[in-house]
Parts: C-alpha cells; structure tokens; sequence
C-alpha cells in the first residue's frame, strides 16, 4: 500500500478509531474518519460506562489476542479508563420461567480448558455457598439448580466511552481527520464501473478517497450488501441508581456472568452511582427499516430509554439474583445496544468480494471492545494481508451465506444465553422509535 494514498474509515467506534490509529503510525499520511456523530458515538456499541476487559475464552485465537489487549489495558493510554476485578462466570440449569442454553456447560469447559493450557490461573466454585465465601456481598440465590462456576483474578472493566474519547484524542493528535455530523453521515458509496469505490455520499456532500474501510457495526448491512453475512441483533441493558453508601459497600463486588441465562453485571461505576446489568444472549431483530435486521440510523444524542417487557423481566430477575435487596427499586434507565452478530461469532476483517477498494472491519458480535489496544494492528494486518493465513482465514468475508439460508445458522460461538432471538412486534418498534426521538432532544448522560 502507498503511504501517501487516501484512506476513508467511515464508522468512528472501538474498530473504526484503533483502525485510524495504526495506519498513522504506520506512516499513513491521509487518514480520514466519517461518523455522524463526534465518538464516543452516542448510540454505538462502543459506548457506555462499562465493558468487561477479559481473556476468559473458549476459542485460543480470541483468548491470546484478549490477553495480549488484556495486558496493555494496565498501560499509559488506556489504564485511565481500566479497572482491574474479578469475573465470576456461572452455569445453573434451567426452569420454565428462565430457560437456558445447553450449550452453555460445554463452553465453560472449553473455557477452563484453555485457560489451563494457557498457563493461566482461574478457581473452581463449585456451589452457591462457596462462591458467597469468596465474594459475601452477593446476597441473591445466584442461580437456581446445578449451579457451577469459576472466577479470573486477571480480569476487569473498562469505561467504553471514556476509552474512546481518550482514543479519539489520540487519534487527532497523530493527525487523523475527522469529518461528523450531516459532513459525516454517510448514506452510500459511490462507484466506478469496475465496482470499486470512488466516494462516500454523505447527508450534505461526498469525500473521495483511495481506500475505503468500513467500520460502522450494527450499521453496516444498511450501507454495503452483506447478504447473510451479518446481523445487527438488539440487547438489552439496565441501569440501576445507587446511594454512594450502597456503592461503597458493593465496590469490590465481581463481575458475574451467567452463560446459561446470558444475564451479567458489573461493580459499581462510581463517577454515575450506577449498577448496570445487561444481557449478553441472542437478542431482538427489527426488519422493517429498508435494510434487513439494520437498526435506525438516523444522528441520536443517546439511547433510547427503552426496552422490551421480557427483557425488563429478564434483567429483574438476574438482578433478583444477585442483589435482592436493590430489585425492587427497579431500574432509572434501560435501553438496547445494538451488536452486529455474524453466524459464528467471528469479526469480518476482509474485502467486500464486489468491490476491491472496500475493506470490512465489522462483526463484533458482542465481544469486540476489550480488543481496543490492539485491535487496529489486527485490522490494518488485515488490510495488508501481512496476517497468518490462520486468522486471515478466521475473519474472511462469509461468502458461504450469500444464498438465503434456511433456519437458524447465527449459534455464535456457544457463550450466548437465554431464550432464543425474536422480532420486535410493531408496538414494540413504535414505543421504541418514539423513546428514540425523545432521546434525539436531550444530551447524554451515558
């Protein structure tokens, strides 16, 4: 690749801004990102004021590389934003009222396993009883039967939103450009009659470019055809207000995560006064925008404080759980954060198969922010195909979907839990675009 050649990012998340940052250090003069919004992107999955930073993994690959970004998150640049605690993980077996995902003892298993091959410490806990020994401040039943678990001293969180601004000024300062709001709003790429990319359409203009990658999440279906490549699927999360006695006293609480119902929670995020819970399973799916499963596009100041009735009861009852004394008080703020799931889990870090000059940088899947550090070194090896033929091959563009498939083909990769992945019905789109709209007219908080 020239050096002095146009690259155009459009996406300014976790992807997009570590992307922008590996190619100035690696002496790529032109570097510009497009986003509607100034990042922390409001409504991306890259923020919010907590994602888990673990290496606890059932694939090797996945498991190296996390602790590789694991180890650089305790550096200058990034441990602002880290805090270093324990993760809990859990299995239990599952009821009428709260089904669960076989698949979820065997991924625990796998996890353990390479861990250990790994080198790396992790403790058994074996029932309810001994996990409360470890950590007494959890006072739920924490799982209903045949509870097993395990927990990682290696382990923590990170603030996503704050990691990105601090990422952002990086960027900036290495001479990254940005170009946000109707400047930035991409709304289709424009092309050569070779298919390649000649320039970005946005809201209010075009920016033309050499290169062209493309990192904009559960977005991205609405902007390039993926066929079946991808999914943008909806989970839900919950904020729970705290007094700053209750987050002192619950301050060294672990991060618990439940594999069989995808129910998880953090340590209190002290400068909000916030407990936040969510899901981590197969989530919501809304057809009715003009691109399958793509969530709303248009610029919003937050989420929108919104989420389905099961889901509420799914986050009540894992926070029943855990802390049964704070359940009642309910929730001051919910919302959905939209993942872009590919069939099994695995980012896309490839060229669009039509179109030369486009780069995909995308499939999160959930999983993709504790890889911040590190990430853009993925990305841009990607890009250069100076990567192992391993990885190359592990995030190549899934072109073996473009043929409408039949049943259920996005499993992931055996860490989800809980019911299955459903539709939002029309009242529930309405309530939420309405929710969106009131977001759109207040700043952000979070």
């Amino acid at each position: 690749m020239e050096k002095d050649q146009r690259i155009v990012i459009v996406g300014a998340g976790a992807f997009g801004l570590g992307t922008a940052l590996r190619l100035k250090e690696e002496g790529y003069k032109s570097v510009t990102i497009l986003d509607r919004s100034v990042p922390p992107v409001p409504d991306g999955s890259s923020n919010d004021i907590s994602r888990i930073i673990r290496f606890d993994y059932g694939d090797p690959i996945y498991a190296e590389i996390a602790k590789e970004a694991f180890d650089l998150w305790k550096t200058p640049g990034y441990k602002e934003a880290f805090h270093q605690a324990p993760c809990m993980w859990v299995c239990q077996d599952g009821t009428p009222e709260q089904p669960v995902q076989p698949r979820a003892h065997e991924y625990s298993e796998k996890t353990k396993r390479v861990l250990t091959e790994m080198g790396q410490e992790w403790v058994p806990v074996n029932s309810v009883e001994e996990a409360k020994q470890h950590f007494p401040k959890l006072t739920g039943r924490l799982a209903t039967t045949g509870f097993d678990g395990f927990y990682n001293t290696s382990a923590g969180w990170a603030d996503a939103g704050l990691a990105c601004a601090r990422l952002m000024s990086r960027c900036a300062s290495a001479g990254v450009s940005f170009i946000t709001g109707p400047n930035g709003h991409v709304e289709e790429f424009e092309k050569h009659q070779d298919g390649s990319i000649k320039s970005v359409r946005t809201k209010s203009g075009r920016v033309e470019g050499d290169h062209f990658i493309i990192s904009t999440g559960a977005w991205t279906a609405s902007l390039i055809p993926s066929w079946n490549s991808m999914l943008a699927a909806g989970q839900v999360v919950g904020y729970l207000r705290l007094t700053p006695e209750e987050v002192t006293e619950l301050r060294d609480v672990p991060i618990y995560f439940n594999f069989s119902t995808g129910f998880f929670a953090f340590p209190p995020h002290e400068p909000t006064g916030y407990l936040k819970v969510a899901c981590h399973g197969f989530g919501y799916t809304r057809s009715d925008t003009s691109v399958t499963s793509a969530p709303p596009g248009s610029a919003v100041a937050s989420r929108a404080n919104y989420i389905p009735a099961d889901g509420l009861k799914r986050l009540t009852s894992g926070l029943v759980d855990l802390f049964p004394q704070l359940a009642p008080r309910g929730f001051e703020k919910v919302g959905i954060c939209w993942y872009n799931d590919t069939p099994t889990g695995d980012f896309i870090f490839d060229y669009h198969p039509e179109h030369k000059n486009l780069f995909i940088a995308t499939g999160g899947s959930g999983h993709g922010f504790k890889f911040l550090p590190v990430i853009g070194k993925y990305i841009v090896g990607s890009w250069q195909r100076k990567l192992s033929g391993e990885l190359l091959s592990k995030w190549k563009f899934p072109t073996q979907f473009r043929e409408r498939f039949q049943g259920e083909v996005f499993t992931g990769d055996g860490s989800r839990g809980g019911p299955e992945r459903r539709e939002l019905t029309a009242h529930e789109i309405d309530t939420f675009d309405a929710a969106l709209k009131a977001a759109s007219s207040r700043p952000s908080k979070i």
